[in-house]
Parts: structure tokens; sequence; C-alpha cells
């Protein structure tokens, strides 16, 4: 603490401080929000355009293809399948952008975003996971296929244009200013029944057959008996004590604005202890977006686990004989295996009126919907004569009969047609390097970051999550009020 300040603190004066430091970040936020209008048109309507548009007097490589994460510092695993094939068996050049929205601060975040718009200019080939308004006014020349593999399976939650005018989405007028998801030549999902859905989300005509129901990349891997495997070996080597009993699983989706996203803590794992500790255990995983979790006992870690941190949803899904969510999207993934699941959801109501889904939510639910711990139990303990499997069937068939294993080599046929072909390698590769750095230069990830919450975002995505304020930059990543696009996937 500086002299001027412990001075201060010994008198009245010191009151009379700490007001004048409170009203600069007061003022400060004020000027920003005025401004950021003014910000968002120079950035998203001038400044991206034109870089774009110089990088494109270069000719397209045709062997060149981006990877185009928006939040994550490494590829997550929408991507990871598609990559580590392409990487494998094709001499493609393959580039990646990790553009750490909500991470980095402003600056940095429009620097990354530059040196990806620069990049792709000239690819003939790119692929997304999430919408970003980072390219809403880019014009992007014709050569290019633009893929949008979408991190979600299924139609549940609305998001999008769907939102529009909703207390969760933003203005149909703010949506069309600034839309998230333009200029693709396909996009991805998992059966032909939630085309519409996408259509109707991402503002796309049905006549421009660009949703197609081509499967989801990151579902192949549920057909892998050894990724299945490994997945039981992480599970045994972080909890002995699930070997010989039977997994539940509970993930449920966020609440709330996604900057104070919280966790509904309806769930009562001492009184399921109580009652299924002999026979079965208790996996949790909370929404990325949670940065609060409810804390689990030590005295129940023989029981239940937080396994948010330690595994991965896909890897959780692979391990557990029932599963309990809300309004996630993972539970289409789950119906892969035709098992049990659950849906508690204590506060529908307000959830509905909050955002809204695409189905009917008691006809499009396979399984119980109940609203309290008494009746989890009570169904698990008689699940032999309640479950309805043949229920599951009709639901997997109907939301994920793209998703048959087969989903990552139908998008690179459409994809890439011909060429991959021309590209094939004549003797694979061992190994795939799943990239932790991208191609762009100057890109550095700092392995210890301080959360801040900001009031506003440049560019929300799908899933907004905690900026990161760096040394050498005091600006933060602002935010627009495009809720609308996040989605309920769990990665």
């Amino acid at each position: 603490m500086s002299r001027v300040k412990r001075f201060l603190r010994k008198t009245f004066l010191y009151s009379i401080y700490l007001f004048l430091v409170r009203q600069r970040k007061r003022l400060r936020a004020f000027i920003r929000k005025k401004t950021n209008p003014l910000y968002k048109y120079y950035v998203f309507k001038v400044l991206y355009p034109r870089v774009y548009k110089k990088a494109a007097k270069a000719p397209v490589d045709e062997n060149k293809v981006v990877f185009i994460e928006l939040r994550l510092p490494t590829l997550t695993n929408s991507f990871k399948l598609m990559y580590d094939t392409l990487y494998t068996y094709y001499d493609f050049d393959i580039h990646c952008h990790f553009l750490r929205n909500t991470y980095v601060s402003r600056k940095k975040y429009r620097n990354n975003c530059k040196r990806m718009l620069a990049d792709i200019a000239t690819a003939k080939y790119v692929f997304f996971d999430e919408a970003t308004n980072v390219t809403s006014h880019v014009q992007f020349r014709p050569e290019t296929v633009i893929t949008q593999l979408w991190h979600g399976c299924g139609a549940f939650k609305k998001f999008g244009y769907s939102t529009a005018d909703a207390i969760f989405g933003a203005t149909r007028e703010e949506m069309d200013k600034y839309p998230f998801n333009r200029g693709y030549t396909n996009v991805t999902v998992s059966s032909p029944e939630v085309i519409w859905a996408y259509e109707e989300a991402m503002n796309y005509s049905h006549e421009s057959g660009v949703v197609k129901a081509l499967g989801s990349s990151r579902t192949d891997i549920f057909y892998d008996r050894e990724v299945i495997d490994n997945a039981y070996k992480t599970l045994y080597e972080l909890m002995p004590e699930a070997k010989g009993k039977k997994v539940i699983l509970y993930a449920p989706t966020f609440r709330g604005r996604v900057a104070k996203a919280t966790t509904p803590r309806v769930l009562n794992p001492e009184f399921m202890k109580y009652v299924l500790g002999d026979e079965y255990v208790l996996l949790m995983k909370h929404h990325p977006l949670v940065r609060k979790r409810p804390k689990i006992r030590a005295s129940l870690r023989d029981f239940a686990r937080d396994m948010t941190n330690a595994m991965t949803i896909e890897d959780l899904l692979c391990v557990s004989d029932i599963c309990i969510s809300d309004y996630s999207s993972l539970v289409f993934e789950y119906s892969l295996f035709e098992k049990p699941m659950i849906f508690l959801a204590n506060d529908l109501d307000q959830f509905f009126d909050w955002r809204g889904f695409y189905y009917d939510y008691f006809e499009l639910a396979p399984g119980p919907i109940v609203k309290n711990t008494t009746e989890v139990i009570e169904y698990i303990k008689n699940i032999d004569e309640l479950f309805d499997k043949e229920r599951v069937h009709a639901f997997r068939e109907k939301f994920m009969s793209a998703c048959d294993g087969h989903a990552t080599e139908r998008i690179m046929k459409v994809t890439f047609g011909d060429a991959l072909e021309e590209h094939k390698r004549e003797v694979p590769l061992e190994k795939a390097p799943y990239h932790l750095e991208p191609h762009a230069k100057g890109y550095k990830v700092k392995k210890k970051r301080v959360p801040v919450v900001s009031d506003e975002n440049e560019d929300e995505t799908e899933s907004d999550e905690t900026a990161d304020v760096s040394d050498d930059d005091d600006e933060t990543t602002e935010q627009t009020s495009a809720e609308n696009n996040l989605t309920e996937s769990e990665e």
C-alpha cells in the first residue's frame, strides 16, 4: 500500500478517496457504454471487412484448411475428430486460430480476429463450431467453403433468431445489425427433423439448402470401443469407489445470464447416498459457464464427485448408466446409448418464460419429468419396471438419425469433394499433433488467468465466459446483448 493511501486511512479523507475511486470506475463504465455502439460500428462494419478484403486480393490457397476456435486455447471436441482425420490421412495445410473471446483484453481479441480474417481470406476451407459476429459484415469470397460443425445436437432450448425479443434474447433489430450466423456453405445437424429449427435460429431459408442432416462429427467417438474403454479407465483412476457400481450422471444446464450463470441446487446427494449408496455412485458435471459450483462434503466422496474439471462430457456419457439433466442438449447424445434418462425440471415454467423450447417439453422428454430428489430416487429404485427403452429408441431415431458413427466421413465428402482423393497421403501419419498452439503468429497462451466478470463483451458467442485482464492492456472484452446465441451444449 502506498504511503499516501496509508496516511489517508487514518483520516476522514479516506472516505472521500474511496468515493472518488468508485466514481471513476462508474464514469469509465458509463463512457464505454455510451461509446460502445460507435466502437462496434467501426470494428464490425469497417475494420474487419477491410482486413479481409485486403488479404483476399491474393489467390485462394486450394490446400489451406482453417479451424476457428472462438473461446478455448485448444480445439474442442467438435473439431477434434475432423482435425485428426485430415491431419493423419491427408496432406492439407491445416491452420488453427484461437480467438479467446472473453478470455483476453479487447485489444488482444481484436488482433486475434484480424489475424484470423487475414488467414481465412485465402483459405479454401474454413470450419467453425460456434456462432460469431466477427464475420457479420465480411463478404466471403465464393471460392471458400465455410462449414459450421456446431457443438450441440438436436433442438432443445431456443437460440439465435428463435429468441428474438424474448427475455433471454436480443431484439430482431440488433440481430439483423450484427448477425452471428451468416455466409455458411454448410451447417451440419444431427437429423432431418431439426433442420427447420436451425434454419429459424440462423435465419436461413429452407430453399438455400445450407442446413444439412449430415450428423455431428463429435458423436462418432461414441461408436469407438477404445474411447469408451479409456473413459472407464479414467473414471476408475479418479474414483476407485466406482468400480463394481452403476454410475448416475447429473449434468444440468446453467440458469440466468451468461455473465452470472448459476447452477440449480435441487439435487440432494446426501439423501441419494443414504438410499442408493450401496449400488450407485453420483457424478456431477456442471455447465462450464458456472463459476460457483455446489461443494460436495468430504463424507460423500465415496459416493459423489464433481467431475466438471476432471472428465469431458463425452467420457462421462460413455461411463454413465443413468443420466439426470433438465434442458441440456447432451440428452440427445446420450440417447445414442439408449439408457435411462431423468429430467429434473423443478423450474420448468420460469425457464420456458425465459427462453422457450423448439418442441413441447412433455412430449419431447424420453423419460420421467420430476421436481425433486425424492422423485429421482423413487424412479431409480424402480428403474427396471419403469424404464421405457422403446421411447428412448424412438427419440434417438427422430433427433439423432444422422449420427451413426460415420458423420465425419459424410461431412468431409460434402465439404472437400474430389479434393479428398487428390490430397490423400500414401502413408498415414502415426499420430496427429492435436494442436495446443495456433499457426497464427504472436499468440501466446497464459497458464495463469485471473477471472474477471465483465459487464459487456465485444462478441458474445454461444458461451460467454470470464474475461482476463492482461498486464499490458487494461481494456476488457466488451459484450453485446446477443445472449441469444448461447446454446445448451455442454462443451
